[in-house]
């Protein structure tokens, strides 16, 4: 009779940023309940002790601070035997507001976490990709990184450039096995129209704006209401994870995925309408 001895396959590796609540925080949960090793990154300290005691690998990570970026991918890669399989760069926030109301410093900040962060951290990871042999990077951009909206100019600018920056890395990175991806979602569920206020409130003097009573007739109500009826055609991050995962899992991934009948229809529209006629369409809402 001999002893033998069955070794499990090791499973698949990813690290995901913006974990703390909506699309990262459903994603870390429903990537490891699929069978992943899940490094699930926060800014806060307080939100990686709160993810740990639910059960999951986390780590601090801050977008804006590439020594913080540098310590959570060592600590990762000594964990994980220098592996990492998959990068699912998804923390951003919101500033909403006038763009002739933003002072340039507030869009900068923006853009340091939307886009220069994501930059940063993909930067750090496709070195391990390229000594492994390949990988997946999957950027979450917006059906704002499709179409505008009034209010929202420093988050539709931070995702119009992500998405030039992934269609060309996806280019570029096709002769060194790294497959790069698009995920477009519309309304999902999240706090991010609740953590953008102490954004706005920074840096948007609105009382001060020729557009005074329009911010009191349109945006503040709608920053600063209590949560009511989900938004139209909105969904719940699982839709997000449910895209993310084929888009990790499948041996031929799309560029891009569109979550939410309100991307594909814009996508749509994008495609078949004048531009005068989209803005028509978009400024009724």
């Amino acid at each position: 009779m001999t002893n033998e001895t069955t070794s499990m396959p090791t499973p698949k590796s990813i690290l995901i940023t913006g974990c703390s609540s909506g699309i990262g925080y459903a994603a870390a949960h429903g990537l490891k309940a699929h069978g992943w090793r899940v490094f699930a990154t926060c800014r806060k300290a307080e939100d990686v002790a709160r993810l740990a005691a639910e059960g999951l690998e986390s780590l601090q990570l801050d977008y804006t601070d590439p020594a913080s970026m540098q310590a959570c991918l060592d600590e990762i890669v000594a964990r994980n035997g220098g592996r990492l399989d998959a990068l699912f760069n998804n923390g951003a926030f919101a500033l909403p507001g006038a763009l002739e109301d933003l002072p340039t410093d507030g869009l900068r900040s923006l853009f340091e976490a939307n886009f220069f962060g994501y930059h940063e951290l993909t930067h750090r990871v496709i070195p391990i990709m390229r000594a492994q042999g390949g990988g997946r990077i999957v950027n979450c951009s917006s059906v704002l990184g499709l179409v505008p909206m009034k209010w929202r100019g420093a988050y539709v600018s931070s995702k119009y450039a992500l998405e030039g920056l992934t269609d060309v890395l996806r280019l570029e990175m096709e002769d060194a096995g790294i497959k790069v991806v698009l995920i477009e979602p519309g309304p999902i569920t999240s706090k991010i129209r609740v953590n953008s206020i102490p954004h706005f409130e920074h840096w948007i003097d609105w009382r001060a704006s020729p557009r005074a009573e329009q911010y009191e007739h349109s945006l503040l109500n709608r920053l600063y209401a209590e949560r009511g009826k989900p938004d139209r055609f909105e969904l719940g991050p699982e839709a997000v994870t449910a895209k993310l995962i084929h888009a990790l899992e499948s041996r031929n991934p799309k560029p891009r995925y569109y979550v939410t009948q309100a991307t594909w229809i814009m996508g749509l529209l994008r495609r078949l309408l004048p531009t005068r006629a989209l803005d028509a369409l978009i400024r009724r809402g």
